[in-house]
């Protein structure tokens, strides 16, 4: 392959990604990377106003690119809403060529302590709501799988397609106080891990699944465990991350697309059933 066939590869023009939980810090930024590369992106999420807001800037700043987005409120959980959508998408924008699983994350109600002086106090592994342990299971876990199947399904019968999830670096070492959400994320890479296997060998060789574990990003989600809202800066949490993280930073939604734009690509023509790891290290560092 040449330069010019290898930069190809990137250029997403004529191509339907849908991206899930697409308004959020780390999915509007890799829905504006795709549109800039051509890309028609279906943003689905629960978050009207941001929705909007979303499809108005891709159209403000990547018109001339040749990309384009399409907003849908639909909930990840509801299976009928997605299969509603994807007949919406199919008609708009025609068959979809890539899933980006972005719906998941934490809830303050799903972590248990110790108890700080910055916040209300939380509870212990013990007295954990059991309701609120299976809302975070069942958004980062079940909401991946219920999208896989809806639109994985299209990707099966035409033999072709790119589904890319969302793990987490509690896939690979469980991090304290947010048990609902490290084993979520391990039973998310197990399952990208299946189903790449599944896919490959009972529909299409063509057929790609693979995730992204991020590191430490601060989010909205993450926020009220990274930083300290009396003082404005990390709280020991956050401190404690950056310590064990060899670049001494958090991460950025930018720091994402490379890897998004490459697994999504035919680049990545030969990858499947894997995870990687986008954390500054913090996954190769020991402590000493």
């Amino acid at each position: 392959m040449n330069l010019t066939e290898l930069t190809r590869t990137y250029d997403f023009t004529g191509r339907t990604v849908v991206i899930t939980g697409g308004t959020g810090a780390l999915g509007s930024e890799m829905a504006c990377a795709l549109a800039g590369c051509g890309a028609r992106v279906a943003i689905l999420d629960i978050a009207v106003e941001a929705g909007n807001r979303l499809v108005q800037r891709i159209a403000d700043d990547y018109h001339d690119k040749g990309g384009c987005a399409l907003y849908l409120d639909v909930n990840v959980l509801d299976r009928k809403a997605l299969l509603a959508a994807e007949e919406t998408i199919h008609r708009e924008f025609g068959p979809v060529n890539c899933l980006v699983n972005c719906a998941g994350g934490n809830h303050p109600s799903a972590s248990t302590g110790p108890y700080v002086d910055w916040r209300a106090p939380v509870p212990g592994f013990f007295d954990l709501p059991e309701e609120d342990f299976r809302t975070v299971l069942d958004l980062n876990l079940v909401g991946t799988v219920l999208p896989c199947q809806v639109f994985g399904k299209g990707m099966a019968e035409r033999g072709e397609g790119v589904i890319l999830n969302m793990s987490s670096m509690n896939a690979f070492r469980p991090l304290t106080r947010i048990p609902a959400y490290s084993a979520a994320k391990a039973a998310v890479s197990n399952f990208t891990q299946w189903l790449a296997v599944y896919m490959a060998q009972n529909h299409s060789s063509k057929i790609r699944v693979n995730a992204l574990a991020p590191g430490f990003f601060i989010t909205e989600q993450s926020m009220f465990l990274l930083t300290d809202p009396a003082t404005g800066g990390f709280s020991p949490r956050g401190q404690s991350v950056v310590a064990h993280t060899p670049m001494r930073r958090f991460g950025t939604p930018e720091d994402l697309l490379g890897a998004v734009l490459w697994l999504l690509s035919p680049a990545a023509a030969f990858v499947t059933g894997t995870v990687v790891a986008i954390d500054g290290g913090f996954s190769a560092f020991s402590g000493v």
